[in-house]
This record gives structure tokens, sequence and C-alpha cells, in this order.
């Protein structure tokens, strides 16, 4: 088991990571899903150990990653986003050094690298040189070196990132293999790579934890403004008169053919306006007939993960994004004071307050105006 503890990491006054907090399962496949710049492969280089921490601690089965570094990393193996290759080695010698590096028993590392290559598949290519091979195959030789010594967790950044449609079927099948007997988290910042092989999904946006949850309970957080298309025998009119009063329900489109006694409608449900034990569906059904309207047909859509994640990550941008109010903290400890307001191109350097003047303008370099003099 893995738990990350308040996890900062700050460089220089940006927060690559914000206050991490996250624990993951033995025996599951683990989704670490976020923007470009998300933090995520900070996190994943402070969970193995590659980079400090500002603030915070990651355990690995109880082990602290910096205080008892050598017991936290024989319980994990890792492919970072470059897999960590010697390229004037060949495959088999390369495994064998990095079984050398993890202290495996010496009559144990060669039926060792026997199974893993066999796992991973690249018993043909054992005895060629690493800088010969295709992408696909050094991602191969990468996975295999993570993987050695049967560690409880292997944890992999970007692994599929620069192969082509065919390779990445064949790693994802290869990462569901792996999470058959290991515990496996996984850095992506492609949905259907992650909602393909996962188990349980973290949401990561600005270095903070936004989501965490299985694919499926992810995409029933949108279902409280799930949709709803319906086939009524009716006018339009008429159903819109009765559809109006219920504040539930947004009609996206009614759409009705000259001649045709059939309308079709969208709908927009908030399963928020509405009882915890209602269902609008049921509602929707006896208010038709009550009418004589029959329903000809119903079905609901579901919310995507691609639309969850980008609801959530969209939402972090805009509170991030917030403007400053009176009394909010600006850098160094400066704040605003009441009535003042940042204008355009206006900055604050240590020490400054905004005061109710225009600030003047940049003069231009000396040493530019003599360039451009000598120019002319």
């Amino acid at each position: 088991m893995i738990e990350v503890k308040n996890l900062v990491k700050d460089y220089g006054g940006h927060l690559a990571v914000d206050h991490l907090s996250f624990t993951v399962e033995d025996g599951q496949i683990y989704g670490f899903l976020g923007p470009n710049g998300a933090g995520k492969s900070t996190t994943m280089n402070i969970m193995t150990g590659y980079l400090g921490a500002t603030k915070g601690e990651v355990l690995i089965n109880g082990h602290n990653i910096l205080e008892e570094p050598e017991q936290a990393k024989k319980c994990m193996g890792y492919l970072p986003e470059v897999p960590p290759l010697y390229t004037d080695m060949t495959v088999y010698e390369y495994l064998v050094f990095a079984a050398k590096l993890k202290k495996l028993p010496k009559d144990s590392i060669k039926a060792s690298i026997s199974e893993v290559m066999e796992l991973v598949k690249i018993q043909d290519v054992k005895g060629r040189l690493i800088r010969n091979l295709s992408k696909g195959y050094r991602q191969r030789v990468g996975m295999a070196q993570a993987i050695l010594g049967k560690p409880d967790v292997i944890i992999l950044d970007e692994p599929t990132v620069g192969l082509d449609p065919k390779q990445i079927i064949e790693i994802r099948d290869m990462i569901r293999e792996l999470g058959r007997k290991h515990t496996v988290i996984l850095s992506s910042h492609i949905l259907s790579e992650v909602s393909a092989v996962c188990d349980h999904i973290m949401i990561i946006s600005h270095g903070k934890l936004i989501a965490s949850d299985t694919p499926e309970n992810l995409e029933r957080q949108l279902e409280g403004s799930a949709g709803l298309e319906l086939d009524v025998k009716g006018s339009r009119d008429d159903i819109m008169n009765l559809l109006m009063p219920i504040s539930a329900i947004t009609v996206s489109s009614a759409l009705q053919e000259e001649g045709s006694p059939v309308c079709h409608l969208s709908l927009q449900t908030d399963r928020n306006a509405l009882n915890q034990t209602e269902d609008i569906r049921e509602t929707l059904f006896y208010m038709f007939a009550q009418n004589h309207m029959p329903i000809l047909s119903m079905s609901t859509s579901r919310a995507s993960l691609e639309e969850v994640f980008l609801e959530l990550t969209e939402e972090d941008s805009m509170k991030d994004g917030d403007s400053l109010k009176d009394g909010d903290s600006l850098k160094d400890g400066d704040s605003l004071k009441d009535g003042d307001s940042l204008k355009d191109g206006d900055s604050l350097k240590d020490g400054d307050s905004l005061k109710d003047e225009t600030l003047p303008k940049e003069q231009p370099d000396k040493e530019e105006e003599e360039n451009n003099e000598s120019d002319l």
C-alpha cells in the first residue's frame, strides 16, 4: 500500500504539487490522470525517491521513501516517461545489470530475467543492442526492468507516449496482465488509455487532487445533470406548456416536423432539484399519460469520462483564475487596500503597495538606444 500525505513541491513560488494526499490500495490498477503540467510526473518522482518533497511524506508498505529509501524501493518498480536504458548494452546485459542493482540473489537472476522477458515478449531481441530497437521494444525493456524482482507496486509514467496504435494496444494488454499480480499506478493524460485499463482513477489539476473514484462512479458524478431523449405523441406547444413548470428540467430542443404527430425532446435534468427518491422519468411518464400524450420512446445519456475530466479540470482552472478581491493575499505578504485595483501592465514588487497614482512608463534601455543609433 502507498500513502501520500500532504505532499508539497514548491519551485520558487510555483507549487507543482499542492498539499496532495491519497492512498493506493493493494491489488488494483490506478490511473493518475491530468492535463500536461498538472504535476503527475513530479508526484511520481517524489513517490519513487527521485525527487525530494518540500513538505509531506510518502510511505511505501509503511516505509518512508526518504527515511528508509532502500526498504521502500525494494517494494516497487518504476518506469519513467523516458526509460533509463543504456543503449550500448544488449537487452540481456541490461537486465542482468538491473538485477544486480536490485540485489537479486545470484542464483535467481537468470530465471527472473527469463520470466520478465517472456511476460513483456522480448525474448526474440535479447541479444540485440538497445540502440537498434524500436521505441516500442525500448518501452518493453524499460517495463521489464521495472517488474524485475516481482515488486509489490509498479509505477508507470506515461508508458504509451510516442507509440503507434498497435504498440499502445500491446502495452495496455501488458498492464492488464501485470494488474493480476501487482498494484499498478499508471500516469497518463490520455483518457481512453486510463478508462481502458484502470480500476480506479485519480484526477489531478494544478498539483491538487480534484477527484478520486472508479471510472463508473466518476461518470455518475455528471448524472446530476443527465440527459433524456424522448419521443412524445402530441403537439409541441402543449408539451412545452406541461414541461415549463418543472424546475428540474431544461429543454435543450423540441423538434416536430410539419404534419408529424410526434415531437422529439432533448432534456437536461438537474438531480439536485429533485427529492432523493424521485425519478424524473417516472414523473414525466405519469404527467404525459394523464394528459393523453403517450411516450413512444425514452432513453438516458450518461456522461462520458471525457466530459467528467473536462468539467472537473475546467472548474479547477476557473477557481485558480479568480480575480483578487479586497483583502486577498498577494505574493510576499502584500495586500490590496480598499479601493485599490490592479491596472493593465501594473505589477507589484517586494515591499511595494498600490497607491492611487499612475506608474511611470518604462524607460528605454540606454544601451539599446546606443545600439539603435549605431544601426542608423
